[in-house]
C-alpha cells in the first residue's frame, strides 16, 4: 500500500461532537525527515519504498491529508499529581483516523481546542525521545504506543529555551484513558460515558459486547493489563515519570512518553521527573499510584459498574493480582522455572541488595544471566561484592529445586533480560547530532531498539554500564 491509498476508518467520528473537536493543524517551516520505521510500517502493509515517497513528510507535516481522513482531537480529563483537571484534551494532537485497527495521530501539529493556552508544538527533542522508546519497549515485550516516522523542521519555539518542533506520527491500538471516562463522569454525561464505554468494547474488549455486566468486565480486564504492565516496567525498571490518569490507557498500553528513564543504577526511589517535588511518580511507587489511578477509574465507572465489585477488584489489585505478576516477571529474570514459597523472600531480599551494592540494572541482569557459580563477573560490577555475595547464598540454595541445566537457564534469561536498552544519555547524543544535522545515529538507536537480546558487537560500548556523570538525571516535562 502507498500513502495514497490509505484509507482511513473515522469510527471515533461517529460518537457525540463532544468527544472530540475538528482540528486545524499548521505545517511546519522547511521540514525534514529524520527517521522512518521500515519495521513498523509493514505491519500497516506500507510498501517498503514509503521512506523515499514524498508524501511522507507532506503527510506529517500536514500538508497533504489523504481524502478518506480527517482532523480531529480527542476530548478527556484527568488527575494531574493528584489533583483533578476537568478538561484537558489531545492539546498538540491531530488523529487521522484508523488503519488495519491503528490508530494513527500526528503529535506537535499545533494548537487545538484543547492546547490552554499553549502552542501545541512539540520539540525535536521530546519526539526523538518517544519515537525511539516505543520501539524498545515492544521489542523488550512490554505493551506500548509506537510511532512510524518521525520529522524536525526550522520552527522555533520556546521551552526551556528555543528549540526546533518536529512531529512524530504515532500508533495505538487505542487511545481511549482514563481521563476520557472521567470527563463525562464528572460532568454528569452518563449516558455519553456508557456511549465512550460501548465505544471501548467494541474496539478493545470485543469478546465482552455480549457478556451479562460487561462494563464490571471490563473494569476487571483493565485492572489485569494495567497490573501486568507495571508489573514489566518495575521489572525491566522503566520509570514514566508523569502517571496522570489522562496518561493510563485503557488497554494497558505504555502511553504519553515524557520525561521517562530506564535505570541506570539501581535506585528504588528514584525519580526521573525533576518537577515532581515529592516523588509521586517515583520507580518504586509506580505500583501504588497506578492503584490510585484505578480507584479513580472505578470511580468514573460508578454510574455503569457495581461499586462493591469493583472495590472487590481492586482489593485483589494489591493482594494478589500486581504481586503475582511482579514476582511472575521476576522469576523469569531469574531463571526460575518452578513456583516455590520462598521465591518472595528471595525476591525481597535481591531489591533490597540492588539497593545497597550500587550497580547498573540491566548490566546485573545481564551478567546473571551467564552465572555458573563463578561470582567473580558480577563482583566486578558493583561496589559492595560482600553484600551481594549474600544473596548469591540464597540464589545458589534455590537454584539447586530446578530442573533445568546451567546452559538451558542462561538460555532462557538472555531472551529476558536485555543487553542494550536505550538510557538518556545515549538518547541525548542523538539528538545533539541531530540538531547538527546529523540523523545517522537515530537509526542506529532504532536498531538496537529492535534488538535489544542480540550481540550486537559494532554497538558493544552501549551493554556498560553508563557513564557515571549521566546517571539516574532528572528530566523536565517541558516539551
Amino acid at each position: 500500500m502507498k500513502l495514497k491509498d490509505m484509507n482511513f476508518e473515522l469510527d471515533y467520528l461517529e460518537l457525540d461532537e463532544e468527544f472530540y473537536d475538528l482540528s486545524q493543524p499548521t505545517p511546519l517551516e522547511e521540514p525534514y525527515l529524520i527517521s522512518f520505521n521500515s519495521t513498523l510500517a509493514k505491519e500497516i502493509d506500507l510498501d517498503e519504498d514509503t521512506r523515499n515517497d514524498p508524501l511522507l513528510v507532506e503527510l506529517l507535516n500536514t500538508s497533504y491529508k489523504p481524502d478518506s481522513s480527517k482532523y480531529f482531537s480527542m476530548c478527556y480529563a484527568g488527575h494531574q499529581f493528584g489533583s483533578y483537571a476537568p478538561r484537558l484534551g489531545d492539546g498538540r494532537v491531530s488523529n487521522l483516523g484508523k488503519i488495519s485497527q491503528w490508530n494513527l495521530q500526528l503529535k506537535g501539529s499545533g494548537e487545538t481546542l484543547y492546547s490552554r493556552m499553549a502552542d501545541g508544538r512539540a520539540t525535536i527533542k521530546s519526539s526523538l525521545r518517544e519515537y525511539l522508546i516505543g520501539e524498545m519497549m515492544y521489542h523488550l515485550g512490554i505493551p506500548t504506543t509506537r510511532a512510524l516516522a518521525i520529522i524536525g523542521s526550522k520552527t522555533k519555539i520556546i521551552r526551556d529555551q528555543i528549540e526546533n518542533a518536529g512531529i512524530i506520527l504515532r500508533l495505538s491500538r487505542s487511545w481511549i484513558r482514563f481521563g476520557s471516562f472521567e470527563y463525562f463522569y464528572y460532568t454528569k454525561a452518563f449516558d455519553k460515558l456508557q456511549m465512550l464505554a460501548d465505544y471501548a468494547i467494541k474496539e478493545s474488549f470485543s469478546h465482552l459486547e455480549n457478556k451479562q455486566d460487561k462494563y464490571l468486565k471490563m473494569f476487571e480486564e483493565v485492572v489485569y493489563k494495567t497490573a501486568k504492565l507495571v508489573a514489566k516496567w518495575q521489572a525491566i525498571g522503566f520509570c514514566h515519570g508523569v502517571l496522570n490518569t489522562d496518561n493510563m490507557s485503557i488497554e494497558g498500553l505504555s502511553i504519553d512518553y515524557g520525561p521517562f528513564s530506564m535505570l541506570d543504577d539501581f535506585n528504588y526511589n528514584y525519580v526521573c521527573n525533576h518537577t515532581d517535588k515529592i516523588g509521586r511518580y517515583s520507580y518504586g511507587e509506580q505500583p501504588n499510584v497506578v492503584y490510585w489511578n484505578l480507584t479513580m477509574l472505578a470511580k468514573a465507572f460508578s454510574p455503569l459498574a457495581n461499586t462493591q465489585e469493583m472495590n472487590k477488584i481492586l482489593d485483589s489489585y494489591g493482594e494478589s493480582i500486581y504481586p503475582n505478576a511482579y514476582i511472575d516477571e521476576m522469576r523469569l529474570k531469574l531463571g526460575l522455572e518452578l513456583k516455590e514459597n520462598e521465591d518472595i523472600d528471595l525476591i525481597r531480599e535481591l531489591i533490597g541488595t540492588l539497593q545497597d551494592v550500587y550497580v547498573d540494572h540491566t548490566l546485573f541482569f545481564r551478567t546473571l544471566s551467564s552465572y555458573d557459580g563463578d561470582r567473580e563477573a558480577l563482583f566486578d560490577i558493583v561496589m559492595e561484592p560482600v553484600v551481594l555475595d549474600q544473596w548469591l547464598n540464597l540464589y545458589d540454595n534455590r537454584l539447586k529445586k530446578e530442573t533445568l541445566s546451567n546452559n538451558q537457564r542462561h538460555k532462557k534469561m538472555l531472551q529476558i533480560n536485555p543487553k542494550y536498552i536505550l538510557k538518556n544519555y545515549m538518547l541525548d547524543e542523538a539528538i545533539r547530532k541531530v540538531q547538527n544535522g546529523d540523523c545517522t545515529m537515530v537509526d542506529e538507536l532504532l536498531y538496537i531498539a529492535s534488538h535489544p537480546f542480540d550481540d550486537l558487537p559494532q554497538y558493544e560500548k552501549y551493554a556498560s554500564d553508563t557513564p557515571e556523570v549521566y546517571k539516574n538525571i532528572g528530566l523536565s516535562c517541558s516539551s
